[in-house]
């Protein structure tokens, strides 16, 4: 979904349409970066130390990508939910996101990585939201990784949202559902410009998706470590996709099926 509400148009098909490449390194990273709170806690510091120690480890990840191959990665920071939390701490980390878009874009562009934010952006300041639609602007033609930045994300928002920009498109299919598939509001999802997740890692031990990308990641390997997001470095992560080259990928099909298509 582009910012002027046209659509990106899928270049990928989905993992219930068709069987996705095999590939030793996942062409798409998704992450839940939790622990920041608890890795301040266990130092006796505030909470927003934790979150400024997160922001070097998405850095680290970052180079990580590109120094193996990942083209997409992705990263939940804010969800919608994010916004129960105390007043003071989403001050707080409003005030980083935007240090970080002040700041880090322009690194990102002089490393030709794009720069995307997923999620509903009705609620951020005006400042934010420039500072958004400026850097997707100028980072739109760079291909070395295309950095998604989930931000007052919700799965179930975005399935809603995709749905409603459907029928607003297609009145006559709130006459005639037939045509209402999968595949017709594909094209309205938040990140239709990219292919559904391969590998889907949360740190901070919890283990479940919370809310997110519930859509794209109906196949994706899931990853769960109780390592905390500020520790996670590139042994770490290196470490998560050698786990994911020993995950069988069967989307629906045997193991002999498999091992066929493999042997083909």
């Amino acid at each position: 979904m582009r910012r002027d509400g046209g659509l990106d148009h899928p270049l990928f098909t989905s993992s219930t349409s068709a069987v996705p490449e095999s590939r030793d390194v996942p062409r798409h990273v998704a992450v839940i970066m939790d622990g920041n709170g608890r890795w301040a806690r266990q130092r006796h510091l505030p909470r927003v130390a934790g979150h400024r120690r997160g922001v070097e480890s998405v850095r680290g990840i970052v180079r990580a990508c590109i120094e193996r191959g990942v083209s997409y990665l992705t990263l939940f920071a804010f969800s919608s939910e994010n916004w129960r939390r105390p007043d003071d701490e989403v001050t707080i980390l409003m005030d980083l996101f935007l240090r970080a878009l002040e700041q880090e874009v322009a690194k990102l562009h002089e490393n030709g990585i794009r720069f995307r934010v997923a999620g509903d952006l009705g609620r951020f300041d005006r400042r934010i939201r420039e500072l958004i639609t400026e850097g997707e602007a100028l980072t739109a033609g760079n291909s070395t990784l295309t950095l998604t930045v989930a931000a007052n994300y919700g799965g179930r928002w975005d399935i809603a949202q995709a749905a409603r920009r459907y029928f607003a498109a297609h009145p006559e299919a709130c006459r005639d559902g037939s045509a209402f598939t999968p595949e017709a509001i594909e094209p309205y999802l938040a990140m239709a410009y990219a292919p559904e997740p391969d590998l889907f890692i949360r740190t901070g031990g919890e283990q479940r998706v919370s809310n997110f990308l519930l859509w794209q990641l109906a196949y994706t390997e899931l990853y769960f470590t109780p390592m905390l997001w500020p520790d996670f470095d590139a042994d770490a992560f290196d470490t998560a996709i050698a786990w994911y080259r020993e995950r069988e990928r069967r989307f629906g099909r045997t193991s002999e099926q498999v091992a066929a298509a493999l042997g083909a």
